[in-house]
């Protein structure tokens, strides 16, 4: 199979995937929230989102296997390759015992006042951390067997285990409703051990299959690899944590000032984020091995083209969702959640414009991972992220700003970060500017202005109950109209409708 039709059929696969579990997810979330209360599900998404993010920092990490062995498939190195999973699988081991220890340490003090949570739900909070802080090692020793998926374009084994771990959860949420019990605990004890599940799944599949995954030699590093991919991986590791620390961090500060309710509108609208970034991070994940296998064949060229390409790309598929969601918000969750915590529309509605913000340089991240010199930028963009953590303290500290003044300093964040990435790129890449407001921001403008008139004047002019799904039809045809002859180039309209084609040649083959 050649590039393009790989590319295709991992893109539909993928795509089949996204569209199942989100759906999934989404339900799963209504009857959790349901089970537990907002106060439980707040405390959840408090002491357990660290792990719940860690599906942010297991992706980050997987980028510095997969871009190695990727790197290696170019050149056509197989002994590289298996030096590379070797090495890789025993950091990620030493990786992940550290990181154990250091959140078992850090609960020593999170429990005796800093939180603010129920005296009598202290315990079961406690409870749901230790669990949660385990199954960060299984999280992190998995992050060789997805990479080496990743590089093969493998993505129906990630799509499969995908499946099964959200239908784990599906079953969880139900099995909530049958228990008398402290739910809160049953739940964040069951949630954990999916990870478990997921690892077993990961790595007895890359055994059998691939024969650069494999136990001989973990134990025996080679320290001058080791130290290569551990400075790849460690500079990947502290941009993730950055992302991670940044977005826990504003959980405890809106915990501090404002409860744990704050919490549960929080923890929604990270859940809305995460589900509809799927579309543009699925069409990255099946690009994202060729980025890298070009700039390991040596043809810069191209691997600059296929970033620019998913920037705007990346974007698009985001906004095609996000835009009438951002402004049917309030009737969406009433019609999802029933019962909607106070700030959830508007902190849903800040944390896509940021996610939109961010998908803009999305490809352009990935020609920095591909180039391999990623210090400068982790230092300078992850310490920018990190930034929103004080000004929103500051900020609600004075007394006179409301919960989503810290949302809307998350989205103004996430814009200058994509202002340094571009910064950076000229300075390791010779990325050009020009080419960039050429291809990606003017070919998105008319489109994007297109779609927020059609879906102000809807919002304004039309009223019924079910509007939000005439929103959503209107807004999406106009769109992706806009966007195909305004949004495009000839060469990109041309791979468009090759793909198109060769989605369809699959989907009829079956």
């Amino acid at each position: 199979m050649n590039a393009a039709n790989r590319v295709a059929a991992n893109t539909l696969i993928l795509y089949g995937r996204m569209l199942l579990t989100m759906g999934i997810t989404l339900y799963s979330t209504r009857l959790v929230l349901n089970a537990l209360g907002s106060t439980d599900y707040g405390i959840y998404n408090l002491v357990a989102g660290i792990v719940l993010m860690l599906s942010f920092l297991n992706t980050a990490m997987a980028t510095s296997s997969q871009r190695y062995l990727s790197f290696h498939q170019g050149r056509k190195d197989l002994q590289k390759q298996k030096e590379v999973f070797t090495n890789s699988f025993f950091l990620h081991i030493v990786i992940g015992a550290i990181i154990v220890i250091g959140l078992e340490v850090a609960g020593m003090f999170l429990f005796d006042g800093f939180l603010n949570i129920p005296a009598d739900r202290i315990d079961s909070a406690r409870i749901i951390y230790h669990y949660m802080a385990v199954t960060v090692f299984f999280t992190v020793i998995t992050v060789p067997f997805n990479g080496l998926l990743i590089a093969h374009e493998n993505m129906l084994w990630v799509a499969f285990v995908n499946i099964v771990e959200t239908l784990l959860k599906l079953g969880i949420a139900l099995f909530l409703y049958t228990l008398s019990s402290d739910r809160l605990v049953v739940y964040g004890i069951l949630t954990a051990s999916i990870v478990v599940v997921s690892f077993g799944l990961y790595s007895v599949f890359c055994f059998k299959k691939y024969p650069e995954c494999t136990f001989k030699g973990v134990m025996k590093p080679e320290t001058g690899f080791v130290k290569e991919l551990a400075g790849f991986a460690g500079w990947n590791l502290f941009g993730a944590l950055c992302g991670m620390g940044r977005n826990q961090g504003l959980a405890l500060i809106l915990n501090l000032f404002f409860g744990t309710v704050v919490n549960a509108a929080y923890g929604i609208a990270n859940q809305v984020g995460s589900q509809l970034q799927f579309f543009s991070r699925t069409m990255l994940r099946a690009l994202n091995p060729q980025i890298m296998k070009s700039e390991g064949a040596g043809d810069r060229e191209r691997m600059l083209r296929l970033s620019m390409m998913a920037s705007k790309f990346g974007f698009f598929l985001l906004s095609f969702f996000a835009i009438p969601i951002i402004f049917e918000m309030e009737a969406i969750l009433k019609f999802w959640l029933k019962e909607v915590p106070p700030y959830t529309v508007v902190f849903c509605q800040l944390i896509l414009i940021g996610a939109l913000a961010n998908q803009l340089t999305i490809g352009v991240q990935s020609a920095l991972q591909a180039y391999g010199d990623i210090k400068l930028y982790q230092i300078v963009v992850g310490s920018v992220i990190l930034l929103n953590l004080p000004l929103a303290y500051l900020l609600l500290k004075t007394g006179d700003f409301e919960p989503q003044t810290v949302l809307m300093t998350y989205a103004f964040i996430e814009l200058f970060a994509c202002v340094l990435r571009l910064c950076i790129a000229k300075i390791k890449l010779s990325f050009s500017y020009m080419i960039y407001l050429r291809e990606v921001l003017l070919k998105l403008f008319i489109p994007l202005l297109a779609v927020v008139v059609c879906n102000f004047f809807l919002v304004r002019f039309i009223h019924f109950e079910y509007r939000f799904i005439l929103t959503a039809i209107l807004s999406s045809v106009i769109y992706s109209l806009i966007f195909y002859y305004a949004g495009l180039n000839q060469k990109e309209k041309h791979l468009v409708s090759a793909f198109y084609l060769k989605i369809k040649s699959l989907i009829h083959s079956k």
